[in-house]
């Protein structure tokens, strides 16, 4: 739905474009479509033009099915990572930087990040003894 957040006092071009997906409900007439909307949005009309609609598409890709993520009572999930795939040392003036490059559990390929070696060694030791395995052989 477009310019709804409007309404909530957020604005400015860091305010989303867009919200949702939301269920359609029925179409009313030619032009308009009622929507499902959730209780936080209870003081917004469920009735909107097709002009402030656009058709969610999603990548089948990027789903993760629910059965491979253990959710904790608070609905958060610990992310874990998998392997470690590269390996940098920034210069800095004084000082240098290494990083690692992880793929984390039910992340894609795409969405893997670079994170400080010494953190992770601490964090994640069982990830470096691999490595340490592979250059001894």
């Amino acid at each position: 739905m477009k310019r709804v957040m409007r309404q909530f006092g957020k604005k400015g071009k860091l305010s989303p474009r867009y919200i949702g997906p939301y269920k359609v409900i029925r179409r009313i007439g030619q032009v308009a479509y009622e929507l499902e909307l959730p209780q936080v949005l209870s003081t917004v009309h469920r009735v909107f033009h097709v002009s402030m609609l656009r058709k969610c598409v999603g990548d089948p890709s990027r789903i993760t099915p629910t059965k491979d993520v253990q959710v904790t009572r608070d609905l958060t999930y610990e992310e874990v990572p998998i392997v470690i795939l590269d390996r940098q040392v920034r210069k800095l003036r004084n000082k240098e930087v290494t990083s690692v490059k992880v793929l984390w559990r039910n992340q894609q390929v795409e969405e893997v990040t670079w994170e400080a070696e010494e953190a992770m060694e601490l964090k994640y030791p069982h990830l470096f003894q691999i490595d340490e395995k592979n250059e001894n052989a």
